[in-house]
């Protein structure tokens, strides 16, 4: 039995059911609120600066307004009628660092602009819910808070790491799970309807359209979001057993004091994702290791004098020189100026990234390399031996070593390594035609 005031106490106020009342019908209106048109148009805007390729139906990002301007109100009326069936997702693989292919779907233009709409709304309503110790494709969170976080759980004394890989994770994706979860805060089963049509849209493979029973393609302005609903299930359950991690996207790495403790939690954490969230674990990708030994979005992490510092991973490092190497290959037969210009846009990205590591050494051992590739291109460039000798004395040297190195049968690569090139094609002339220096960009940053 209960005292009257008890019970009485544990009776709703009328305050709070009009609340409840209020969200509920919020959330059965929310098609509604991704219909209306600033949202409608802000996911325009995103679409257009996010560019990308056109899905199967060839629709180019330009294309996208005039479009919609003869057809985009009928489109949200089919929409809201439920009618709207979204195109299958272009299939293109992407090659990984470390083998294998990437499996990237591309939405057409129409689509993502419909996704691009979805996800604004849903970010709402779900992102103040995930966990503190997620980074990945949430607003005003980035890799490099990830990367902070986990050099604070370091200096804490948390010397080891579970490294997660989850095989295939945006393939594997359990569509009716993933619904369910999403069901948790969204009850307007129109929006419902419209997730589980884009999660079974299908793919296009050599003109015909595969099913899709599984998976949320990468490529998808949703694609994201779903993943970060998916995988919060992983870090209530980290947080639940009071454990130290970080979490970047399907990037998961949790820390630990021990080596006993680090793999003890593999192997319990190998059997929840496998159970709860009908995932696999790579068990060879997978370690319980020293954070040093590891790779995380693309750093590794060691202390110095009790701080936890980066150093660029090899494999990160091997990435921007296979990305150098085919912008100066000899053979493309690309102009100076287009080379210039493509590894501009990659030094800046590059560096803009990885500031956060320990660089400066590194840095000015790429600059060399770098200038010297972009050397062996001018002498290939310039074939004939006359050229060669012309354009060397134009650029200041004495007319007998000019002839004496235009007549070399040694190769480009040894060429561009020598004195006379590096006196002639020297560092302020690549500056003054516009080669972007790593180490003064990195200057500028730090």
């Amino acid at each position: 039995m209960e005292l009257q005031d008890t019970a009485e106490a544990l009776k709703p106020s009328p305050a709070s059911k009009r609340e409840r009342d209020d969200t509920r019908q919020e959330q059965v209106a929310l098609l509604e609120r991704i219909l209306h048109k600033d949202n409608l148009n802000h996911a325009y805007k995103r679409v257009v600066s996010n560019g990308g390729s056109p899905g199967i139906d060839g629709m180019t990002v330009g294309e996208l307004l005039p479009y919609l301007k003869t057809q985009g109100e009928a489109i949200r009326q089919m929409l809201l009628e439920g009618a709207y069936r979204p195109q299958p997702v272009r299939r293109v693989e992407i090659p990984k660092p470390d083998g294998g292919v990437r499996q990237l779907g591309i939405p057409t233009v129409l689509d993502r602009w419909v996704q691009q709409a979805v996800a604004q709304i849903l970010t709402d309503v779900f992102d103040p819910g995930f966990s503190g110790q997620s980074f990945g494709f949430r607003p005003g969170r980035s890799a490099h808070q990830a990367i902070r976080a986990a050099r604070g759980h370091i200096e804490e004394g948390f010397g080891w790491v579970v490294d997660l890989d989850i095989e295939q994770f945006f393939d594997r994706v359990n569509h009716d799970k993933l619904m369910a979860l999403v069901a948790r805060k969204v009850s307007d089963k129109r929006v419902l309807k419209l997730i589980r049509a884009y999660l079974e849209s299908g793919v296009m493979l050599g003109g015909v359209k595969a099913k899709s029973q599984e998976g949320t393609p990468q490529g998808g302005p949703l694609s994201p979001l779903l993943a970060n609903i998916y995988l919060d299930e992983l870090d209530k359950e980290l947080e639940r057993r009071g454990h130290r991690f970080v979490r970047y996207a399907d990037d998961v790495n949790i820390y630990l004091r021990s080596k006993k403790a680090a793999e003890r939690t593999l192997k319990s954490i190998t059997t929840f994702i496998g159970r709860r969230l009908k995932l696999k674990v790579n068990r060879t990708k997978s370690a319980a290791d020293r954070p040093n030994k590891r790779k995380f979005l693309g750093v590794s992490f060691y202390k110095q004098k009790g701080k936890a510092r980066n150093f660029i991973h090899r494999k990160s490092i091997a990435r921007f020189k296979a990305k150098v190497r085919e912008i100066t290959s000899r053979s493309n037969g690309m102009s100076m100026v287009w080379r210039i210009e493509k590894l501009n846009r990659l030094i800046i990205g590059w560096v803009n990234y990885f500031r956060i590591a320990d660089m400066k050494e590194l840095a000015r051992k790429m600059d060399s390399w770098i200038r010297r590739r972009i050397r062996m291109c001018y002498w290939k460039q310039w074939k004939r031996i006359k050229t060669k000798h012309d354009n060397l004395v134009t650029l200041g040297i004495e007319d007998r070593k000019a002839w004496e190195i235009a007549n070399t049968r040694k190769g480009y690569w040894h060429t561009a390594g020598s004195y006379i090139l590096s006196t002639s094609l020297t560092n302020e002339y690549l500056e003054k035609i516009g080669l972007i220096s790593l180490t003064k960009r990195l200057s500028l940053m730090c």
